[in-house]
């Protein structure tokens, strides 16, 4: 049901005296025909339960006798849906239709009014013609005209038809999916429906095969169509569309034909159930309920993908490696994202991850990006999410697909963390080698960095590491600031690590580094680690009163790291980097210096010694209380 509706639907019956409008109220209500008939009916309202749609469902009446015509556009600017009422028997109120009510409808909504009207021709009874053949010439002329009918308050004909049209109007208008007089979808539901079509096609080969299409039906209506129902829709559609079905399967023609012909059936309903499974409101739009869901991200939190998430980003990439080579060519991203309105991936992403030969992102890299987003941009994650089909169990939105981490705080309190994702910023002078220390995470040498364009380049890296056996994603972000002076802002200092680049050969570089730590780190709980970097050149004195090893030392922190991307980066930095923030709560100064693996083993085994110790100490004290 479209969003406005929710509280009900409110109908307005107007026209001129004396053609029937509140006896189709009073005749409706008491399911006969009233042989006392007021000047005009209180607005009455008949509960969801007793309504074909299970709404609320608000009926107001309009008399010329007691209201003004200010009244009158006031109901019309309130309602939902319009009943213009006329008898059958009186061609005057049948003129005035036309002559009258519609064009105060529309001076008071505008020509572009989107609010649906029905004309209902009353007193059947009295006549033995139709009315049908003019009022159809009328509904050509007024789009806003969503259907006609004929009916009797006296004999009760039609009577919860007009209402339940009236109702199924708002709720199912057709002015959004058809052009009557072209007899064929409009632009954006056709629209809508290639992007629905392209969801469903899980293969990506252009057609809703049987087990495709029971899918489909499942998603939107929560039963699978037997067998003979599938062959019986093939077969309505092969005999009016040549190219409906092909091998066997669905086309997206026969698709679209098939929802034409629903229309055109008065099945409005089932169209509309589509949509709105998919995230559509009345105006054929993704609304913003779908497109972002509510997900609280307490300060000090993160955000990652869970189990839900990676499983709909696993299908995704299977779907769409038409070449199966285990990476996205950027034809291939294109078709992934073409139900969505932009191609969000710019050509800085093949920088921020694992690429092939040929620079197409890897299938690791391809999560690798998306566990970027859902930590920087979780809101536009979950977006494109929406445009990409997310459909978690039942009706769970794509928040389902997204594990908000607790607070880091408390991470450290308990001296454990269950974060997969750690975020570390790399942070120095210009021309200390941050692009290459950040490009040699994912195994980029010196040369090979030098040859990126530099608008290409991303400020974010990232890749898979094992930390104790553990796979964890490490996040860099090159901080670049222009000189020693330059405040960092506080969301440059926040991370789960901090990496401090200098230049070995660069007398001037190390005082940079040595400052920020005192400024912003010294006193915090955020691990740190110098890097020395350009250690394959000449390592000269730096111009300050400390020397970076005597300085780590004074400040209990780990011995520089050296580091050098010629001929190849060496890969265990960046493992220290994960093993720290992994666990924090394991001051930097309580290892002193981790210049070697063998150090960080004692710190694995520092750690699983710990655990082992608590556990005994738990069953002993177990023991005790029996």
């Amino acid at each position: 049901m479209g969003g406005k509706h929710k509280n009900g639907v409110r109908i307005l019956l107007m026209g001129d005296q004396d053609v029937g409008k509140t006896s189709l109220i009073l005749s409706l209500v008491s399911e006969e025909f009233p042989e006392q008939v007021p000047p005009r009916a209180e607005e009455i309202t008949i509960p969801p339960d007793v309504t074909p749609e299970k709404v609320p469902t608000h009926i107001v009446d309009f008399s010329e006798r007691q209201q003004s015509v200010e009244q009158l556009r006031m109901e019309i600017n309130r309602a939902d849906v319009i009943c213009v009422v006329y008898s059958v028997e009186d061609e005057d109120t049948l003129d005035r239709v036309t002559g009258h009510w519609l064009p105060l409808i529309r001076s008071t909504l505008g020509q572009q009014n989107s609010t649906p009207v029905i004309l209902v021709g009353n007193k059947v009874d009295l006549v033995d013609y139709s009315t049908m053949e003019i009022v159809l010439q009328t509904m050509m002329e007024y789009p806003e005209i969503e259907t006609c009918v004929e009916c009797s308050a006296k004999t009760l004909k039609n009577i919860s038809e007009m209402f339940y049209y009236a109702q199924k109007a708002v709720l199912h208008p057709t002015a959004p999916l058809y052009i009557l007089e072209e007899r064929d979808l409009t632009e954006k539901c056709k629209k809508a429906l290639v992007r629905i079509f392209k969801i469903c096609d899980l293969d990506n080969d252009g057609l809703l095969n049987d087990q495709e299409l029971n899918t489909f039906q499942r998603r939107c209506f929560n039963a699978p169509l037997n067998p003979q129902a599938l062959e019986e829709l093939k077969t309505v559609v092969q005999r009016n569309v040549s190219d409906g079905i092909h091998s066997d399967s669905l086309t997206l023609r026969g698709f679209l034909f098939l929802h034409r012909l629903f229309i055109q059936r008065g099945r409005h309903e089932t169209t509309w159930t589509v949509l709105r499974k998919f995230g559509y409101d009345n105006n054929l739009q993704l609304s913003k309920e779908y497109l972002n869901p509510p997900l609280r991200v307490p300060q000090g939190s993160s955000t990652e993908l869970n189990h839900a998430g990676y499983g709909f980003l696993q299908s995704l990439f299977e779907k769409y490696d038409a070449d199966d080579d285990g990476a996205l060519s950027p034809q291939e991203l294109v078709d992934m994202f073409s139900t969505c309105p932009v191609m969000p991936w710019g050509s800085d992403v093949p920088n921020a991850v694992q690429t092939n030969a040929q620079g197409y992102i890897t299938y690791q890299g391809y999560l690798n990006y998306w566990t970027l987003w859902a930590l920087l941009e979780v809101k536009k994650t979950m977006e494109y999410f929406a445009y990409l089909g997310f459909c978690g169990t039942g009706d769970e939105s794509q928040a389902s697909a997204i594990t908000v981490t607790r607070e880091k705080k408390i991470d450290i309190q308990k001296k454990q963390t269950m974060r997969n994702v750690y975020q570390c910023h790399v942070i120095g002078p210009r021309g200390a080698g941050k692009t290459t220390f950040c490009q040699g995470l994912l195994g980029r040498s010196f040369d090979e960095v030098a040859m990126i364009p530099e608008e290409t380049l991303s400020r974010h890296t990232i890749s898979t590491l094992q930390v104790y056996g553990q796979e964890k994603y490490l996040v860099l972000q090159d901080i670049d600031v222009h000189n020693v002076n330059a405040a960092l802002m506080p969301s440059e200092v926040a991370c789960d690590i901090a990496c401090l680049v200098y230049d070995v050969n660069n007398p001037k570089s190390f005082e940079y580094v040595a400052r920020i730590y005192l400024k912003y780190f010294s006193e915090s709980n955020t691990p740190v680690v110098l890097v020395a970097n350009k250690s394959d050149l000449c390592i000269v004195n730096q111009d300050y009163i400390y020397q970076p090893t005597a300085f780590c030392a004074q400040h209990k922190l780990p011995a520089p790291q050296h580091f050098s991307s010629s001929p190849r980066p060496r890969w265990d930095i960046y493992t220290k980097l994960a093993t720290m923030a992994a666990y924090p709560h394991l001051k930097p100064h309580s290892v002193v210096y981790m210049d070697d693996t063998t150090a960080w083993l004692k710190v694995g085994l520092m750690v699983a010694s710990i655990a082992a110790f608590a556990f005994l100490i738990t069953k002993l004290w177990r023991h005790t209380e029996r």
